[in-house]
């Protein structure tokens, strides 16, 4: 298999970029060199510094790639569009000159991409995993938000080269098959990619599998997490946040929860998949003490199956 496995800062707890209690950008750099990494995600806007030289000269002292930068952001409301644009300007811009992550044999477009996520509503952050009680958006609503991403990912095309990806999240207006089916409708695939998270499909309702197997013929990148069964069952049960959820423990190292990766290992071989897999556990900041013995133990797990 000619994949590359890499990381992200949420497995540090870095989501949002107000958090007091966020690790030092160089001390996730470090952490995921030590657990075996070949490279990690920017992580949110703010987080690591658009600083060329700085971010630059840190990855190569590592050994590591940036495959990834990452809009994580209210993309329903119209107000915002040109805000996130030039968002999408400053990461495109410092991605494409950092030291260029290797393409593989088979890989469909190359690293780094741009992965775009919807975040930002109450109403869905509560409503996380159950599609049953998830409000959806309007026609009027889902039109402005579908021509936020095409906005987005156009200038991340045209003006860099640069894939963007969609990656439906646990708590945003893209999350269930439902919404998922309405993207690939809505985006054609010379527009955006998607970028397909096992943790967040099962988190959604969907088999992990199932949900790559689905959506195949869109995926050019992948995440990888796993969820801790009995504390999901719980927290389901609970009015509850979804980053709450995640600070309680719902993701966990890869291998100590139930989703298959020897079946997705086996389904990936089969695809012919080639490029890379970012291994993600969302976690409160508070306990980033405890990150680099948990994503060691998923890298070590996934190198035990094949990975």
């Amino acid at each position: 298999m000619s994949i590359t496995v890499t990381t992200a800062p949420c497995c540090w707890g870095v989501d949002d970029v107000k958090n007091p209690n966020l690790p030092a950008w160089s001390r996730v750099l470090d952490e995921a060199a030590a657990a075996g990494y070949g490279g990690l995600e920017l992580g949110p806007y703010g987080y690591m510094p658009l600083d060329l030289p700085l971010v630059g000269e840190a990855l190569t002292a590592r050994g590591l790639y940036i495959v990834a930068g990452t809009i994580f952001d209210d993309l329903v409301a119209p107000a915002g569009r040109d805000d996130l644009i030039r968002q999408t300007r400053e990461i495109c811009a410092l991605i494409t000159r950092l030291p260029a992550p290797p393409r593989a044999p088979g890989q469909c477009h190359p690293a780094p991409y741009l992965t775009v996520m919807d975040w930002g509503h109450d109403e869905r952050d509560f409503a996380a995993g159950h599609a049953d009680r998830a409000p959806r958006l309007g026609p009027g609503a889902w039109a402005g938000m579908m021509a936020t991403i095409r906005a987005i990912a156009t200038v991340a095309r045209d003006e860099f080269g640069v894939r963007a990806v969609v990656h439906p999240h646990a708590g945003g207006y893209i999350e269930f098959r439902d919404e998922i089916d309405r993207l690939a409708a809505d985006i054609p695939a010379d527009v955006a990619g998607f970028c397909i998270d096992t943790g967040h499909s099962y988190y959604a309702g969907m088999d992990s599998l199932d949900a790559l197997r689905r959506y195949w013929d869109r995926i050019d990148y992948i995440h990888f997490k796993d969820i801790d069964r009995a504390v999901f069952d719980r927290v389901m049960g609970e009015r509850i946040r979804f980053f709450e959820a995640c600070a309680q423990g719902v993701m966990c190292p890869i291998g100590r929860g139930v989703i298959d990766y020897p079946a997705i290992r086996t389904f990936l071989t089969e695809r012919g998949y080639a490029g890379f897999i970012t291994v993600e556990q969302e976690r409160d900041p508070r306990n980033a003490d405890g990150s680099l013995a948990d994503v060691k133990a998923s890298r070590d797990y996934l190198k035990s199956v094949g990975f």
